[in-house]
């Protein structure tokens, strides 16, 4: 096989026992790899039923047949699973260098079977795999944890781990590789825990065989040169990071504040990626073949905040910044470094502080509950300190690593929760950039962003202009961008890269790395194919058309101020046409005549 290389690893930690099997070439052909094969291997192996921390869920690492190649920003890789935090088949995707790594190792996907009795990392150097004890680093911090199976295998070695959120199973855990690079959504984290796998420790010298090189090297170049000359993918990103988005989306009127109660925040500008390049910039930092590099290598030097790390990402400054009523980059810097070192989602722990200080306001939490502490709106050092809380299971933390959902039902007010499918929101308002709306609505593993990024139109004018306040046409985009980023992520190159290319160049390039034609529209349907295989595993586990939805604040209760002020969203005059645009029936399942068009 060309650009996958044709052999999975199956380790089951109930019996301890490791086995080799080659790659399914047609599920590799109609479900590319990473993303799209770990959701394949799930839905044949993965009783929709299961207990997401129980013994019959299965993890799968997953690269891409781009990962590992210098297809542009080819670094990244995919963890696929029941979602313990909405019981979706779900999943994320990180950057870094771990998943090449994987693929010099010799292998398409990693899948991760039942549970060990104590704590174990997992080691593979390309043939040699094995289970090892782990007990000594359980409870230890991912940077900790990196160094010692680092001292303990090779010092060139590539880790993914949990950290003490992981090993307490919140719902909203993430896999760290490299220290800093997230597979934070989903509350993966939380699955790895369960199965008492502290780490992934890989090195690999193998090599990734090209079906036409010279074909691919003339449309790797051809698409490196369009993002380089785009003014995000090939300046803005390196210049101020994604947070360079907080002042474009609260010039828009889409930049949530306190909980989503507005739309927009007069000191934005305090925790844009402009005032980070100017204060706490040491350098940009880029994942495997990245020419984009929008990561950021920062350093604090605030006696109460001080550290040294990377981020924050945009949503993370968001999280932690305007939607919890805080100004201070120190403070939101340093809760990042936090959430990198016990392995906790940045958005939605974020976002589960800003709905805590909601309820602490209405009087429907006090300090009894929180330990004591105030959470107002625009408490900084409290913020910070429920990280911390979070991370390592303590006192009030504990409810908090539910997230945001269980915490304002137990309450009885789960309408302040701001998620879809119990998932947090990332940090675009619906009520004013409408098309995000429906995506989020419709998303299948929940709030999210970057499966379906209408913003890049909406927001960032690329490709033909588009009123972000308008509903016309909307269902179509989502389902494009939906499809666009099913296919993406399933070939391991990252969404940035759209800053710049298309399905085009991306099915030219896939086409002449692995000797399958990919024509957009096959390089589409594969993407389509991958949507409605998710969907179908939602509704067996029993999600239907009622669950997409959003917020009821967000279809009711109009933006207070700014450029978007008045607005709400107009979900209702969208989902119909986007059903009938996917070929679903008018309960959101897919027709028997769509799933024959897709082969599934």
């Amino acid at each position: 096989m060309n650009g996958w290389i044709g052999t999975t690893l199956r380790v089951d930690l109930s019996r301890g026992t490791i086995k080799r099997e080659r790659t399914n070439k047609l599920v590799a052909r109609d479900y590319i790899g990473a993303r799209g094969m770990g959701v394949k291997i799930i839905s044949d192996e993965v009783d929709p039923s299961a207990d997401a921390l129980g013994p019959d869920n299965k993890l799968v690492f997953a690269p891409g047949p781009f990962t590992g190649t210098f297809a542009p920003s080819a670094g990244r890789y995919n963890v696929i699973t029941k979602s313990p935090l909405n019981g979706t088949i779900a999943g994320s995707n990180s950057g870094g260098v771990f998943g090449p790594e994987l693929k010099f190792a010799g292998y398409d996907a990693v899948i991760i079977e039942g549970q060990a009795k104590k704590p174990v990392y997992l080691w593979i150097k390309n043939d040699l795999v094995e289970i090892r004890d782990a007990s000594a680093m359980w409870g230890m911090t991912v940077a900790d944890t990196t160094d010692a199976l680092r001292e303990q295998t090779d010092p060139d070695a590539k880790v993914a781990c949990i950290g003490p959120a992981g090993e307490n199973l919140s719902l909203i855990a993430s896999i760290m590789n490299e220290m800093h690079r997230a597979a934070g959504r989903t509350g993966v984290g939380a699955v790895m825990g369960s199965k008492k796998l502290k780490a992934i420790a890989v090195i690999g010298t193998g090599e990734i065989t090209v079906a036409d090189p010279v074909a691919f090297k003339a449309a790797v170049m051809d698409a490196r040169g369009k993002i380089q000359a785009n003014p995000v993918g090939g300046v803005g990103l390196k210049a101020y990071g994604t947070d360079v988005l907080v002042n474009i989306l609260n010039q828009s009127g889409a930049l949530p504040v306190n909980n989503w109660q507005d739309a927009y925040s007069p000191v934005a500008d305090k925790i844009g990626g402009e005032s980070l390049a100017a204060n706490q910039l040491v350098r940009p930092k880029g994942c495997f073949a990245c020419i984009i590099s929008c990561g950021r290598a920062t350093k604090v030097t605030n006696p109460a905040y001080a550290g040294v790390g990377e981020g924050p990402e945009y949503e993370s400054a968001w999280a932690f910044g305007v939607d919890s009523g805080i100004d201070n980059l120190d403070a939101i810097i340093k809760a990042n470094y936090l959430c990198n070192e016990y392995g906790l989602d940045t958005i939605s722990m974020g976002s589960t502080i800003a709905c805590a200080m909601e309820l602490y306001e209405l009087g429907l939490l006090t300090k009894k509950d929180t330990d004591g502490l105030d959470l107002s709106f625009g408490n900084a050092e409290v913020m910070v300190e429920l990280v911390r809380k979070t991370g390592v299971g303590e006192g009030f933390g504990k409810r908090l690593q539910e997230g945001s959902y269980r915490l304002a039902d137990s309450v009885g007010r789960p309408d302040l929760s701001m998620t879809v499918k119990k998932q947090e929101m990332p940090a675009y308002d619906p009520r004013g950039v409408q098309g995000i709306g429906l995506n989020y609505a419709t998303n299948n593993r929940g709030g999210c962003h970057v499966r379906g990024y209408t913003i890049a139109v909406e927001v960032l004018g690329q490709g033909a202009p588009t009123d972000p306040h308008a509903t016309e046409g909307k269902a179509a985009l989502d389902i494009v961008f939906q499809d666009l980023t099913s296919a993406l992520d399933s070939s391991g190159s990252c969404l940035f890269a759209t800053f710049g290319i298309g399905g085009a160049e991306l099915a030219g390039m896939l086409s002449a790395l692995t000797g399958v034609d990919y024509s957009l529209e096959e390089f589409m349907k594969a993407g389509a194919r991958i949507w409605n295989l998710e969907r179908l595993w939602n509704l067996k586990v029993g999600y239907t058309a009622a669950d997409d939805t959003l917020p009821v604040r967000l279809l009711t209760e109009p933006i207070k101020t700014g450029p978007s002020k008045g607005r709400v969203n107009h979900l209702d005059q969208m989902l119909p046409e986007y059903y009938a645009l996917r070929g679903w029936d008018a309960a959101g399942v897919p027709t028997p005549e769509k799933l024959a068009e897709l082969a599934l």
